[in-house]
This record gives C-alpha cells, structure tokens and sequence, in this order.
C-alpha cells in the first residue's frame, strides 16, 4: 500500500480546481516577466519537494511557464528527499537552483548549542530553522516580486484563511493549490504520474529536516510530524511569517 491507494480521493470541484490552478499559473508567469533591464522573471517557485511543491513544478513544467524554481537544502534532508531532487533535476525542463545555508553559521551554532539544540527549546529550534532556512530563503528572493508555494488550508489551524493571492508583504506569495484537498493532490500525482518523496509512503505528509519530522498516526493533522514535541501554535519554521519589506 503506498500514499496513491491511501489518499487518492478527488473533490467533486477537482476538474474546475485543476483548470484554476492553471489559469493563475499562466497569469503570474505573464504578470512577473522579465521587463526593462530584467533577464529573469521576478517570481520563483519555492519547492521543498513535498507532494504539492511536485505538482506545482510538473504544472510549471508542462506548461512551459517562465517561472524559477528554487531549494532550500538545509543540510539536514533526508536522504529520501535528497534522491528525489537528483531525480527531479535530471526531468526537469526548468533549471532548480538550490540555496544552502552559510556554512560558518551553521558550524557556529552547532558548536555553541550542540547537534540536538533544536529539542531543547522553542528558541534554539526556531535559531536553527532560521541558519538552515530562512536565512537561505531572504537570498532566493532576492529581486524577486512573487513567489509561489505550495500551501493549502487543509494542512493545518494557522492555515485556514488563507488566499491564493497575498499582498501582505512587499513581495507578493501565491498560493495556487490553497483550496485543493489531500485527496485532490494525490489524485493528481496519480493521473500524472508525477515523481513524489517515498517518506509520503511511510505516512510522512509533511516532510521536512530529518530531526524534526516523524511519521503521523491516524487523525492526526498534516502538520503534526512537525516539531511533535512542541504545541500546535508553534509549528511554523518562520518561512511562512516573513515580513518582507
């Protein structure tokens, strides 16, 4: 049994869902071309290879979009994500640029905190989540108007409200698969036998750094391998709660 046969369940909207998707790939692709004295596009994929990034890069793929793609390898992946991604490079009609955290800053901190700082308290996790993430994150966006990801509202509580579209920061997030359910997006990994991480396999939905992500039981929420050891408000690495000015 793998996430196919256990998740593959469409909406009753999952066609008009797909043709939305697409249509505002298609916009933003046009909205955020190069212009003037720009030779790139101002808006980049941010992929951390999880089941909906994979959806979005195959549409950006298919579709021809002059959309960038970018990875955040923290150092810490899984040695799962990390096959996925050569797999992906080497498919991929888009070129995947991959950003990694400042070498100096890492040794840094695991020097002074030690290798397991992150179970130790919120502040030592999220201090690490920012050197291995964010941190890595402000540089791919730099000149950069847009970026999409692949957030839903079905992943978790913080998520709920959330648009396709947010112009909260200066720089603008579209979230394209905001409404789709898990049943939508492995329906559509099926149909377009899109590669995925085998972690989801192993009842991993959300994946992220090796230390802090575990498998998820029955009823359990998407996001509740995440940081387990924390409470449910701060489950969040601090890519998401950018202000970005």
């Amino acid at each position: 049994m793998n996430a196919i046969s256990l998740y593959a369940n469409p909406s009753e909207s999952f066609t008009d869902k797909i043709s939305s998707t697409e249509k505002l790939l298609r916009q933003v692709s046009i909205d955020y071309a190069p212009t003037g004295g720009e030779s790139l596009p101002v808006i980049s994929q941010a992929s951390s290879l999880g089941a909906e990034d994979m959806i979005i890069s195959h549409l950006i793929n298919k579709l021809d979009l002059n959309i960038e793609i970018f990875i955040l390898n923290t150092g810490q992946l899984h040695l799962e994500t990390l096959d996925l991604l050569n797999k992906f490079q080497k498919k991929s009609k888009v070129n995947i640029d991959i950003y990694h955290p400042v070498e100096k800053n890492v040794v840094n901190f695991v020097t002074k905190n030690g290798p397991k700082a992150m179970y130790d308290s919120i502040e030592l996790r999220k201090s690490c989540c920012y050197i291995r993430k964010v941190e890595p994150l402000f540089r791919a966006l730099q000149n950069k108007k847009a970026w999409i990801t692949g957030l839903r509202r079905e992943q978790s509580e913080v998520r709920s409200e959330l648009t396709k579209i947010d112009r909260t920061d200066a720089i603008t997030k579209i979230n394209p698969l905001a409404d789709w359910t898990w049943g939508d997006v492995w329906h559509f990994i099926s149909t377009e036998k899109i590669d995925y991480n085998s972690l989801h396999d192993a009842f991993y939905p959300s994946i992220g750094c090796a230390p802090c992500t575990r498998a998820v039981s029955a009823g359990e929420d998407a996001r509740s391998g995440r940081w387990w050891w924390e409470s449910k408000s701060t489950k969040e690495c601090g890519l998401h709660e950018l202000n970005i000015n």
